[in-house]
C-alpha cells in the first residue's frame, strides 16, 4: 500500500461542552478554619450526557454542585454553561436533593410541581398544570397526584423532587446523592427508573455519589474525584450496563475504579 495515499481514521467532532468546569478551586469558612474544598477541578459535560462525580467523603463533590447551581462562587476558575458564567442560582439549574423534605407539606403532588412554575411565571395555570401531569405521568405517579407528602414513600417523594425539577426544563440538572437515604430495593428501582425516565428526555445530567455500583449503573461518564481536598484523578467512560451487577464489563469497571480509589495505581489512569 502507498503509504503517502493513507489516511488516519475520520475524527468525529464532538459538540460544544453543555458544562465546563475549569480549573476551579472552591472553599468555605468553618468556626475555626478555611477549608479548601477542590483544587483546579477541571471537566467538560457534553449535552444529555450523564455524568458522574465520585470521591471518598469529603473531597467536595456535593461544593462542586453547590457551585455549579450558582449557591457559591470559586476562589480560582470558572464555570461556564453553554459558555455564559454561572454567577448565581437560576432555573437553566435545578438541583434534586438528597433529603426528602424538599417537598411543600402543605401542597399536593400536582401543586408541588405547579409551584416553581407559577412563582416563576414561566407559564399560565393552566400551562403549568398540564406540565406538571405530564412530568408526573413520567415519574409513574399519576394515581397520586392529588395526594399530600406525608402519605408518600421515601422513593415517591423523590420522584416528585425529580419531577418538579425537569418540569422546569432546565439545562442541566443536578443531583446530590438522592437515592442515598433510600433502602437498597428502593435505591435500586429509583436507579432503573431515572435511566428509563432519561431515555424518554435525553437531559444532560451531573450527578454526585459515593457508591461506585451506582456510578456505573447511572452514569455514562465517570469524573473521580481524589481525597480532600479533591482533585480529578480520572475520566472515565462507562458502558450501559444497567443493572448487571454481576456482569463481566460491570465487574471489572467496578475493580478499576477500587484500585484507582483504595490501590496502589490510583492516579496512573488520569484522563482515560
Amino acid at each position: 500500500m502507498n503509504v503517502a495515499l493513507a489516511s488516519a481514521a475520520p475524527q468525529i467532532a464532538l459538540p460544544p461542552p453543555a458544562l465546563d468546569v475549569a480549573g476551579v478551586t472552591l472553599q468555605y469558612k468553618t468556626k475555626t478554619s478555611l477549608v479548601t474544598a477542590t483544587h483546579r477541578v477541571s471537566f467538560q459535560v457534553l449535552p444529555s450526557e450523564r455524568t458522574i462525580l465520585l470521591g471518598p467523603s469529603g473531597c467536595g463533590k456535593s461544593t462542586l454542585l453547590k457551585a455549579i447551581a450558582g449557591f457559591m462562587k470559586p476562589v480560582e476558575g470558572k464555570i461556564l454553561l453553554h459558555g455564559k458564567a454561572v454567577e448565581r442560582p437560576g432555573p437553566d439549574r435545578m438541583m434534586v436533593f438528597q433529603e426528602f423534605d424538599q417537598l411543600l407539606p402543605w401542597k399536593t403532588v400536582k401543586q408541588n410541581i405547579m409551584f416553581p412554575l407559577l412563582v416563576g411565571r414561566r407559564l399560565s395555570r393552566r400551562e403549568a398544570e398540564e406540565r406538571a401531569l405530564t412530568y408526573i405521568e413520567k415519574v409513574h405517579l399519576t394515581k397520586f397526584r392529588d395526594a399530600y407528602s406525608h402519605t408518600l414513600s421515601g422513593g415517591m417523594k423523590q420522584r416528585v423532587a425529580i419531577a418538579r425539577a425537569l418540569a422546569m426544563e432546565p439545562q442541566i440538572l443536578l443531583m446530590d446523592e438522592p437515592f442515598a437515604a433510600l433502602d437498597a430495593l428502593t435505591r435500586q428501582r429509583m436507579q432503573q427508573e431515572l435511566l428509563e425516565l432519561w431515555e424518554t428526555i435525553r437531559c444532560t445530567m451531573v450527578f454526585v455519589t459515593h457508591s461506585i455500583d451506582e456510578a456505573i449503573i447511572i452514569g455514562s461518564r465517570i469524573v473521580l474525584l481524589s481525597p480532600h481536598p479533591g482533585r480529578v484523578r480520572a475520566e472515565l467512560n462507562c458502558g450501559q450496563f444497567g443493572l448487571d451487577e454481576q456482569g463481566a464489563g460491570f465487574v471489572a469497571l467496578r475493580q478499576r475504579i477500587q484500585r484507582m480509589l483504595f490501590g496502589s495505581d490510583f492516579g496512573a489512569h488520569e484522563n482515560e
